[in-house]
């Protein structure tokens, strides 16, 4: 009998405990386990923000695949279709080329895409905060502006460069303008004229800020941002962009040339082409993590709609980290039975609460029952990321960073990544072009035919 082929989809939260709990319950050499990704890396996204201020170095939040895993076989590219008939999934390498990789049991993970809207200018101008590539050019832009800003005596340029606008009230939109906010008062100290000028503002169309934290957390999460001298906008959004200037649905057109863009996640339009039912782009699945209808494909993380079976007042567990990590170990248990005819098990899991980290010593956190805030919380939060890491190596990295920071101070120094001055568009993902069921058995017959012409019979 050959190996069972795993593939799994995503080098995310969900596709990496994935492959680790796999590789702990079958035995080397037992199936053929393979990871589809355009990167070699997990990123640990809940630190990005500190990444984007220089509080983190990038590699202290990208661990290798290689050391994550033992025995999985990495294919780098995109996954762009499904032939769900033949059992094949078509990936387009990085250098543009289609190549069919079959399975006997996939495990789609893909994560998703910033959620971008038809706002006019909105993806010419804005930047995003969801990669690691994002988070870089974005640091690296922030101080730009204050320079430039700093060297400018035209007073209404310097408003213009001095203006920064997160849009998005949730946990990447609120620590992402806690952290930069740091940033630029640090930057500032060298530039002591731009003090006055420098303001930043966090708009978001929803009521509350951080509405999963419950209402009295939230409204200390809104008091402590403003404290800080972050004005905070609720029931308001973008109407357009443009390279100077950014227009709110209240009227107020603000001069600006920083719009930072966090308002939301889509998931993979890979989803979208299996040609099964989804919520909202997320594939439907069943309480076991199988696709209806394929009991061969699994489905986890961001871009899965799973039954949220402890909380029956929410139909389907939240988008989250957390939810991600705890899918993976019952995913990975399931794909084994089901190749061992084993019954399958309910995935099942109890929100443990969220964590805010606002940069300095501000934190606010729920933990079950508990509400924490101040130093408390900061503590909290640390602890929680140090031990969410799934590297050595790189909790290493995360507690000295924190500990130089806290020794000797920050750097504000450029790494030139913003150089050419454009923003490096947050749905430049979306020109990948996906398949549907239909094209992507037709395409993967084509590329399999190509290869026994090649190679012969596999």
């Amino acid at each position: 009998m050959s190996r069972p082929r795993i593939v799994v989809v995503g080098a995310g939260f969900g596709g990496v405990h994935t492959l680790r709990h796999l590789e702990r319950r079958i035995p080397t050499g037992a199936a053929d386990i393979a990871l589809v990704a355009p990167h070699d890396y997990m990123l640990y996204s809940p630190l990005l923000p500190q990444v984007a201020s220089g509080l983190l170095t990038p590699q202290s939040v990208a661990m290798s695949v290689h050391r994550l895993t033992r025995d999985t076989r990495l294919i780098p590219g995109h996954a762009v279709g499904v032939d769900t008939a033949d059992r094949t999934v078509v990936v387009r390498r990085p250098t543009g080329e289609l190549a069919p990789v079959p399975y006997d049991r996939l495990v789609l993970a893909p994560g998703g895409l910033t959620r971008g809207f038809d706002i006019p200018g909105l993806t010419e101008h804005a930047y995003g905060a969801k990669t690691l590539a994002e988070a870089v050019l974005l640091r690296d832009h922030v101080l730009a502006q204050l320079e430039l800003a700093n060297d400018s005596r035209d007073p209404v340029e310097r408003e213009e460069r001095c203006r920064f606008i997160v849009v998005g009230g949730g946990y990447t939109g609120v620590e992402t303008a806690a952290s930069l906010m740091r940033l630029t008062e640090e930057a500032a100290r060298r530039y002591p004229e731009l003090r006055s000028v420098i303001r930043w503002h966090l708009v978001d169309i929803a009521p509350k800020v951080l509405p999963e934290l419950g209402d009295r957390l939230g409204r200390r999460a809104l008091d402590m941002l403003r404290s800080m001298g972050i004005e905070v906008k609720l029931k308001v959004s973008v109407r357009e962009v443009t390279a100077d200037k950014v227009v709110l649905t209240d009227g107020r057109a603000l001069p600006c040339r920083t719009l930072i863009w966090t308002a939301g996640v889509a998931p993979s339009p890979l989803m979208e082409t299996l040609g099964k039912p989804t919520q909202r782009g997320r594939l439907e699945v069943d309480s076991d993590l199988r696709v209806p209808g394929l009991p061969e494909v699994f489905a986890v993380g961001d871009a899965a709609a799973v039954p949220n079976l402890s909380h029956p007042e929410s139909p389907y567990c939240p988008p989250t980290a957390q939810y991600a990590s705890r899918q993976a170990a019952t995913a990975a248990e399931n794909v084994c039975s089901s190749i061992l005819g084993r019954p399958m098990r309910e995935f099942r899991h109890r929100d443990m609460g969220l964590v805010v980290d606002l940069s300095g010593k501000d934190a606010l956190a729920r933990v079950l029952q508990f509400e924490l805030t101040g130093l408390p919380a900061l503590a909290v939060t640390r602890g929680y990321h140090v031990a969410a890491v799934p590297s050595a190596p790189a909790r290493a990295r995360i507690m000295a960073n924190w500990a130089i920071r806290a020794a000797t101070g920050g750097e504000v120094s450029r790494l030139g990544f913003a150089d050419d001055g454009r923003p490096a568009s947050f749905v430049a993902n979306e020109d990948v072009h996906y398949l549907d069921t239909e094209s992507a058995g037709r395409e993967g017959a084509r590329l399999r035919e190509n290869l026994r012409e090649r190679y012969g019979e596999d």
